[in-house]
C-alpha cells in the first residue's frame, strides 16, 4: 500500500490533543497542500484563518453566549462555561476554514463548497502526516454572527464552514468504518 492510500486509511479524527505547539512549516505545508486542492473552474473559493491566542480570547463572548443558549437557563454551571471555552483555547492550532459564496449562482456555491472541503480535507491530511490530529468542527459558532465580526469576515461574502482543530494527539480513536460491500455497486 502506498504511502498516501496508508495516510487516506489510517487519518481518524481526533478529539484530545497534547499541547505541545506545532511547528509553523508544518501549518504553512498543510495550507499549501490545501491550495492545490481540485477546484472546478478554478474558482479557488477556501481561505484559511489561523486563529492565536488573541483573537482566541477576542470571540470567547461568543463561545459563552452559545453555550448559555444550548444549556437552556440564564444560570448556566460555570463548568459548562469553562468546557466551551477549553475546546476554542487548548488546541494548539486553530484555524477558520471559509468558502465563497455566490448569492446569483446556488450550483457554484454548492461547487466552491466541495472544492473548499477538499482543500480542507488536503490540509488534514498533510496534518496527520506529521502526527498530527484533527477534529473539523461545524457547531453553532461557524454560523454566528458575533464570530463572524471577531474574525473580520463578511458573511455576505464567505460561509464559514467548519473550524479545524489540530494537535498532536493525546490519543486515537479507533472506528469501525462501512463495509466496502455496504457503499460501493456496480451498475451494469
Amino acid at each position: 500500500m502506498s504511502e498516501v492510500l496508508n495516510n487516506m486509511i489510517e487519518r481518524r479524527t481526533v478529539y484530545k490533543f497534547q499541547s505541545k505547539e506545532i511547528p509553523a512549516h508544518i501549518i504553512e505545508e498543510a495550507l499549501e497542500a490545501a491550495r492545490h486542492a481540485p477546484c472546478h473552474k478554478h474558482t479557488h473559493p477556501w481561505k484559511f484563518y489561523v486563529l492565536g491566542p488573541n483573537t482566541r480570547k477576542k470571540v470567547l463572548p461568543a463561545v459563552e453566549r452559545l453555550a448559555r443558549k444550548k444549556a437552556n437557563k440564564p444560570d448556566v454551571d460555570e463548568s459548562i462555561l469553562e468546557r466551551a471555552r477549553t475546546k476554542i483555547l487548548s488546541p494548539p492550532a486553530l484555524i477558520a476554514v471559509t468558502s465563497l459564496r455566490n448569492s446569483e449562482d446556488a450550483f457554484r456555491e454548492e461547487e466552491d463548497y466541495a472544492a473548499s472541503v477538499c482543500a480542507l480535507h488536503n490540509a488534514v491530511l498533510a496534518l496527520w502526516n506529521h502526527d498530527i490530529g484533527c477534529q473539523w468542527s461545524t457547531g453553532g459558532l461557524t454560523r454566528d454572527g458575533e464570530f463572524y465580526a471577531a474574525l473580520d469576515i463578511d458573511s455576505t461574502e464567505e460561509r464559514i464552514i467548519g473550524l479545524l482543530k489540530a494537535g498532536y494527539p493525546e490519543s486515537i480513536p479507533s472506528v469501525k468504518k462501512k463495509a466496502i460491500d455496504e457503499m460501493r455497486f456496480y451498475l451494469e
